[in-house]
């Protein structure tokens, strides 16, 4: 059975937390607790609390409904429908802004009482890096947001930062984070140099700083990393998001689950079908998110591409054409809560098609390293090995770096299914447009690209108008 990595370090925080209730008057302090490399790592260990129970499953859950592939049902539905949220959404959206600042929280705290540690460089740059993830998802659905750090934190009223001052921290926290963590994990689960590098590469994309995207993604590659081979679906079901797996060679950073109770990854509940038996040997799930095999992206796929092999049509009342992914399967999970599949944050694919859209745009042309990352990716969906050439490749002189640009856009809409990736990327190429009415049909109102400001935030934080510095909309 996969080792849940971070139970012991949960475990020492709450029996630290338990002695210090014991020694009234005294309580967690610097003076008292983040005295020890134990300690420190304890405090980290909290900030992937509130991420990985039910946040990030959701998240993309959620996402992935907006996207031009996914469909919400039931109470997911009006986010397939681009035409706001209901009260049911607005709810399941405070929840993420609530869990994404409660991680952030937890963050702050290991920054201030431990940044002034040399020895503790490790478990800060730690911090910093998840602090950026939190803020960079803040900062894409929500714009710019009040910025809590270990010296704000205390503040109650807070207005909006905008969105240039949001990303400044990213990048802060980011840039220390390359430096200061290690190159290979001490345990499987923890951030690397190579994931603080691809994140940032990441937020390079996203900011039109092509160059830096480029430079950073291709060390990131060129680190060791290399591609699962697959011959079947299998493989990618097993061998890459198995659910008795700890880790790959294509894993640069993801959240560790373990099928344990209540330590097991929901996102599996939210995609399976009782009637495939994938999830327990009984068979469950909510099928809440799935696809149609009317959508045109479906439709234009390649039947030879194994990724789309990960895809049941089964009419479970919604029509025969409904679609359940396979991607996560776990059936020897105890229920619906203990599924062992860890939940990928960045593969190897990422830094690849990163590095090729971002080099694209830098020199305005298609370069051979740039349609090899590309093909690399493709190679492998197919069954070939993906560092050889084979007869699946895109050869780069029949593309300029426009056209070159929506090759790695369909690339990813293949490659990163159920990884809440597809919304985001087409609101930062401006495709999404285009993209919605190709897959859906479906035209959205612009007024709802940003989710709300929670009550959660406006009830709380006097420095926000719940009128005035409300998002469009709402």
């Amino acid at each position: 059975m996969k080792r849940l990595i971070f139970t012991l370090g949960i475990l020492a925080l709450f029996v630290a937390c338990e002695k210090a209730l014991e020694e009234t008057p005294r309580q967690i302090s610097e003076e008292n607790f983040y005295n020890t490399a134990e300690e420190v790592e304890a405090a980290v260990n909290a900030i992937y609390n509130p991420l990985r129970k039910d946040l990030l499953p959701n998240y993309i859950a959620t996402l992935e409904c907006h996207s031009d592939w996914m469909y919400g049902r039931g109470s997911w539905a009006p986010l397939s429908n681009y035409q706001g949220l209901d009260d049911a959404n607005i709810t399941r959206i405070q929840g993420f802004w609530d869990g994404f600042y409660l991680a952030i929280r937890n963050a702050n705290l290991v920054v201030l009482n431990a940044a002034e540690r040399e020895e503790f460089g490790k478990y800060v740059a730690e911090a910093k890096f998840l602090r950026a993830f939190s803020y960079f998802q803040l900062v894409r659905n929500w714009s710019g947001v009040p910025l809590r750090t270990e010296e704000t934190m205390e503040e109650k009223d807070l207005s909006r930062s905008t969105e240039e001052q949001v990303y400044q921290l990213i990048l802060d926290d980011l840039t220390t984070a390359t430096i200061l963590l290690p190159e290979a994990a001490s345990v499987s689960g923890r951030p690397t140099k190579w994931a603080a590098k691809t994140l940032l590469a990441d937020v390079y994309l996203q900011l039109e700083r092509y160059s830096e995207a480029a430079e950073l993604a291709s060390e990131v590659v060129q680190a060791g990393f290399s591609l699962v081979s697959v011959s079947g679906p299998e493989d990618y079901q097993y061998r890459i998001f198995g659910p008795d797996i700890t880790g790959s060679t294509e894993e640069i950073f993801a959240l560790k689950y373990a099928r344990l109770p209540s330590q097991g990854n929901y996102i599996l509940w939210i995609s399976n079908h009782p009637s495939t038996k994938l999830l327990t040997a009984d068979g469950t799930g909510a099928y809440a998110v799935h696809g149609d095999a009317t959508n045109a992206n479906y439709i234009e796929w390649n039947n030879d591409d194994i990724r789309k092999q990960l895809w049941d049509q089964i009419d479970f009342g919604l029509g025969p054409n409904t679609l359940v992914s396979s991607k996560y399967v776990d059936p020897d999970a105890l229920d619906a809560n203990t599924a062992g599949n860890d939940l990928p944050i960045y593969r190897l694919s990422d830094a690849l098609l990163i590095f090729a859209e971002a080099s694209a745009k830098a020199e305005n042309t298609v370069s051979t390293a740039a349609m090899e990352a590309l093909n690399k990716v493709h190679r492998r969906a197919y069954g070939y090995a993906p560092n050889e050439p084979a007869t699946v490749d895109y050869d780069p002189a029949d593309y300029d770096s426009e056209t070159f640009v929506d090759l790695v856009i369909q690339e990813r809409g293949y490659e990163f299914l159920y990884e809440g990736k597809r919304w985001l990327e087409l609101k930062r190429t401006g495709k999404l447009d285009e993209r919605i009415q190709h897959g859906k049909g479906k035209s959205i109102v612009q007024k709802h690209l940003l989710w709300p400001i929670p009550l959660s935030e406006t009830n709380y934080n006097n420095a926000i108008d719940p009128v005035t510095d409300q998002n469009p909309g709402y």
